[in-house]
């Protein structure tokens, strides 16, 4: 057991809850097909997750990232998309390497909220109000994903945009479940405040795990 947790900390082994191949359905890459990789733990607890069963990493196998990584080469498609639960509790960079030395491109979502670890292509940062990001995440950031789930989103928002570079793209998306409630809002904000674009989770709209 020790020697699990060790590699764990070391990020040489990860709690796996799943691994798939599918098309990335939301985002600056939506349509791009990917490698999914979703670590098992969370100590965000935002109340509208949909995968709320990956937040306990307990329940999840161990795996050596050799193992990982050599799943995922099974498959044509060489952009992995590292997420969660949150990732960025584990140190990302044995992985990221491995990845890389595989030929991948790598992808990461993650709410910020632990400091930043591996070596990424493209970091989705979804900031969210039930635990603050770590400092360490908004120069990394190349998309700011936020959100809307009620109207003081939009706020949110704005102050997270504020503190990413310059070129990090900015995306609005609705809750899933609140989508009908507050698509108008966004996108009569989006074509008032045109330095953001619209998310949707497109992969539901098409039924694609």
């Amino acid at each position: 057991m020790q020697a699990i947790q060790e590699a764990v900390q070391a990020g040489t082994a990860l709690p796996l809850m799943e691994a798939f191949y599918t098309i990335q359905g939301e985002g600056t890459h939506s349509g791009v097909p990917a490698y999914f990789i979703r670590l098992g733990g969370c100590d965000v607890g935002c109340v509208w997750c949909d995968v709320k069963e990956s937040w306990e990493a307990g329940k999840w196998p161990v795996i050596p990232i050799e193992e990982i990584v050599s799943e995922a080469t099974k498959y044509p498609g060489r952009v992995a998309v590292i997420t969660g639960g949150e990732p960025l509790i584990y140190d990302l960079g044995p992985l990221t390497t491995a990845l890389k030395s595989a030929g991948f491109k790598t992808h990461i979502e993650t709410s910020g909220a632990h400091s930043f670890s591996g070596d990424f292509d493209w970091v989705c940062f979804s900031p969210k109000k039930f635990k603050a990001p770590h400092p360490s995440i908004y120069e990394q950031a190349d998309e700011l994903k936020v959100v809307i789930f009620h109207a003081s989103d939009f706020q949110f928002a704005e102050k997270h945009a504020a503190l990413v570079r310059e070129n990090c793209q900015k995306l609005l998306q609705p809750e899933w479940s609140k989508q009908d409630i507050h698509l108008k809002s966004i996108i009569d904000y989006v074509k008032s405040n045109p330095s953001w674009n619209i998310s949707l989770q497109t992969h539901k709209f098409m039924d694609i795990p």
